[in-house]
């Protein structure tokens, strides 16, 4: 896996599997306290310091794979033991900022990390050839730290603390998501319905999307340069080009998919569990069935690269389906939500590397790599009939207390104020063509009416 200057280290494919899924062992565990951290002292801290000592930690990776393996491993569960409390974090902001028919786009912007690998694995993958493979890590904790700098002077946990929102924005937003001073106080006040968030159907129906989609994600993101390399004989610089092409793909589709989901909810063209069925189809179903015919690429390159950036360009989806419906169905506990989410489908994050590497071991052929990617199609087809069949992104009567008629309210409100934003532009519209029109006829007539157009109009 790792490269050293000369021979490189004499790790088989079950020890880079325990290598590259040890951040995934304790990352389960931080899971819902990240949820219930961010509740208490707020995204901003939460999130950020979270990953700031993740990056900063990538600067001892180097030493520890010259020392032992099983140090580098102990550093990896280590990383992901700190970096489990940063999605739920992430979420309890997002219910705290985002409008209802905004919510797709805003969650696009997880995947930020699809942009990350785009940009960066083809640039590991000359810093490899060019220097040594130490310097990608050293790189990782310098970006990270420039990151936690802008991360600590942009952001802030919610549109009221915020110093520089404009008023009109900040008033959107919270009419939008039904905030008032009076529903800060009674939250406050309000225990965790844990019992009810955990026998929640539409939670569970979230829970097994992700469990495919990461599944796919994961196996398909960690094991592509090791696929490339036995099966197609691609390099490094080669691999790390065409493994970051995908990501790249994932973070458009996810854009504009995200743009239609939210413009069906705007215009009322689809309910809002439609539209996370939507996506949870794409980005389950339809994921597998490129997984599929990946799986019977054989030696054929071309196809590939092709079925492997279909299949990771539609996970772009969830955002628009899966990670969407859970805000949607809990905005008040997304955070703890996604925490319960997160400590279950991490699983795959560990258990696919593993899987993985047992299949290749000392068996490097199309064969096995056909095998890992039917089961990994497997998951995901699966888990996406069970997502279309049976999800719910209603709000839940425990999200407030019993108020079943919360997000009728909610949803009107947000409309409404859709509806005025509407009528304001063709207000606007209507006085710039009176206007232009008022110009035309006084530049015909010449006179000194012409220093005050409205009157000069009057007066005809």
């Amino acid at each position: 896996m790792l490269d050293t200057k000369d021979d490189g280290f004499e790790w088989d494919e079950y020890e880079q599997g325990l290598v590259l899924g040890a951040f995934f062992w304790l990352h389960w565990l931080t899971q819902v306290p990240g949820g219930v951290l961010a509740r208490k002292y707020g995204t901003k801290l939460v999130f950020g310091v979270a990953n700031a000592v993740g990056c900063w930690l990538c600067f001892l990776m180097p030493l520890a794979s010259y020392l032992d393996y099983r140090i580098l491993i102990f550093l990896r569960a280590f990383q992901g033991l700190i970096c489990g409390v940063s999605w739920p974090a992430m979420h309890h902001m997002a219910g705290q900022w985002i409008p209802p028919n905004e919510r797709s786009k805003f969650v696009t912007a997880y995947l930020g990390s699809s942009v990350g690998v785009a940009l960066f694995f083809p640039l590991f993958g000359y810093i490899i050839s060019w220097t040594s493979w130490e310097y990608v890590f050293h790189f990782c904790g310098i970006f990270g730290t420039i990151w936690y700098v802008a991360w600590l002077y942009f952001v802030y946990d919610s549109p009221a603390e915020h110093p520089r929102i404009h008023p009109k924005e900040r008033e959107y937003i919270e009419s939008s998501l039904g905030i008032t001073e009076k529903s800060k106080e009674q939250e406050r006040e309000e225990r965790t319905p844990w019992m009810k968030m955990i026998f929640s159907k539409a939670m569970w129906m979230t829970v097994i999307a992700q469990w495919a989609g990461i599944w796919g994600l994961f196996t398909v993101m960690t094991q592509a340069p090791s696929y490339f390399n036995y099966i197609h004989g691609w390099d490094v610089k080669m691999t790390g080009i065409l493994s970051g092409i995908p990501h790249l793909c994932r973070m458009v589709f996810a854009y504009f998919f995200s743009m239609v989901g939210d413009y069906l909810l705007r215009r009322n063209l689809m309910s809002r569990t439609n539209v996370r069925k939507m996506g949870g189809a794409m980005c389950c179903l339809v994921n597998g069935l490129f997984v599929v015919a990946l799986a019977y690429s054989g030696c054929d390159s071309t196809s590939a690269i092709v079925f492997l950036t279909l299949a990771t360009m539609v996970h772009g989806a969830v955002s628009t389906g899966p990670l969407a419906n859970i805000i949607d169905m809990s905005p008040k506990y997304a955070g703890i939500l996604l925490g319960i989410s997160g400590m279950i489908t991490v699983v795959p994050g560990f258990v696919s590397p593993i899987l993985v590497g047992i299949l290749t071991l000392g068996n490097q052929t199309v064969k096995q790599w056909e095998y890992v990617f039917l089961i990994t199609a497997g998951m995901l087809i699966v888990g996406g009939i069970l997502y279309t069949l049976f999800a719910d992104a209603t709000l839940q009567p425990w999200n407030t207390g019993g108020t079943e008629d919360a997000q009728d309210a909610r949803e009107l409100v947000s409309l409404k104020l859709d509806v005025e934003q509407a009528m304001l532009e063709k207000e606007r519209e209507a006085s710039e063509m009176v206007q232009e029109a008022v110009t035309a006829e006084l530049a015909d007539d010449g006179d000194c009416r012409s220093e005050d157009p409205i009157g000069a109009v009057l007066a005809r």
